[in-house]
């Protein structure tokens, strides 16, 4: 594969990781009450305060994504929040037959998003990107 070529497999790599978490985001904060009630259920202290966090982690994190600002920083916090969420919300093992294959699809796409948060991490967001257009 060329350069060019590879560079806007990377681009567009970022920009549907992006979407992910954007579109989340977004939907989180127009169900903030009903996310609130769902972080709570599953034990997380303090879901009106970290909620708000996370919204600013999940939705400004994907834009730095998308632009590609930061993207190392970026890829490290989120693999590091995939591991720390992933078992809090998706712990499949836990659930009853009707919900088990749901939750370990969630559980197996958050795994995915974790190791390509790790290539974000190791390899930078690429040659269309505000990091590489400042290095240069």
């Amino acid at each position: 594969m060329s350069k060019d070529n590879q560079a806007w497999v990377l681009f567009l790599g970022r920009v549907a990781m992006a979407a992910l978490f954007i579109v989340a985001g977004v939907s989180k904060s127009m169900r903030f009450a009903g996310t609130v009630a769902y972080m709570t259920k599953n034990g997380v202290p303090m879901a009106e305060v970290l909620l708000p966090i996370w919204l600013i982690m999940e939705i400004g994190g994907g834009l730095l994504i998308l632009i590609g600002w930061k993207v190392k920083w970026v890829g490290l916090v989120y693999a590091i929040s995939m591991v720390v969420i992933t078992p809090i919300f998706h712990a499949f093992w836990t659930f009853d037959a009707a919900q088990y294959g749901n939750q370990m699809n969630h559980f197996l796409k958050n795994l995915a998003l974790f190791g390509g948060f790790l290539y974000l991490w190791a390899f930078g967001a690429g040659a269309y990107s505000l990091d590489e257009r400042r290095r240069s």
